[in-house]
């Protein structure tokens, strides 16, 4: 039962610092750009194109 006394308040406190994170991402626009990542992901670069292609004449 004294364990809840310790364990408690650092839940609570455990929270309160992922809900403040959370609010921090949103405000400074972590998550304006939800597809962009996903895109990013499929299509390659230019560069990654330029030194393939370089690497095929050797």
């Amino acid at each position: 039962m004294t364990a809840l006394i310790y364990l408690l308040p650092i839940a609570l406190l455990m929270g309160f610092i992922g809900l403040i994170a959370f609010l921090w991402s949103l405000k400074s626009g972590q998550m304006d750009d939800l597809e962009g990542a996903a895109n990013r992901i499929l299509f390659d670069d230019e560069e990654d194109e330029m030194s393939t292609d370089e690497s095929k004449e050797t």
